[in-house]
């Protein structure tokens, strides 16, 4: 659970991530998105090796190129860094989330967070969550993977959870 803490810590604290796909030409492709995370516990279902789980979640547009990407491998590559070297990488599992009250409550997730990382979706999808253009991604860490200047020197050994 540690590890799971001080990703979402960072995640949170840089806020956009890239995030890269693969295709069925085997190609990657990234882009820039801004997820949101929560730790959660085993009831919901995302059970772990240490009983708690962390669940991502990104607004977005379910692009031709998205929906055939992850039609194609439903894995993405989380990957955060900042200027002084913190970087936090999440491997995932991700899928799309048509749930109405699901989206409902992201949407008001994301709004109730303090800035940066919060954001009021009403100006990018002014018909709000049950609208056709925002769509929502779940993302399911399957590992995660801690680094700042010590670790990517080789001075010590990055932390990771999988």
């Amino acid at each position: 659970m540690v590890v799971q803490k001080e990703f979402l810590d960072r995640a949170h604290r840089i806020v956009w991530c890239t995030v890269a796909t693969v295709g069925p030409d085997h190609r990657p492709r990234s882009r820039i998105l801004h997820p949101i995370w929560e730790l959660t516990d085993a009831a919901d279902g995302l059970a772990r090796r240490d009983g708690g789980g962390l669940v991502g979640w990104v607004v977005t547009r379910a692009t031709p190129v998205k929906v055939r990407h992850l039609g194609f491998s439903p894995y993405v590559s989380c990957s955060y860094w900042e200027p002084g070297h913190e970087v936090a990488v999440a491997d995932c599992e991700a899928g799309w989330v048509a749930d109405a009250a699901t989206r409902q409550r992201v949407w008001e997730l994301y709004r109730d967070a303090p800035a940066p990382l919060g954001y009021d979706f009403w100006s990018v999808f002014p018909d709000g969550p049950s609208g056709e253009s925002p769509s929502l991604l779940r993302l399911t860490p399957y590992r995660l993977r801690l680094a700042d200047v010590e670790t990517l020197s080789g001075r010590k050994v990055a932390p990771a959870w999988n």
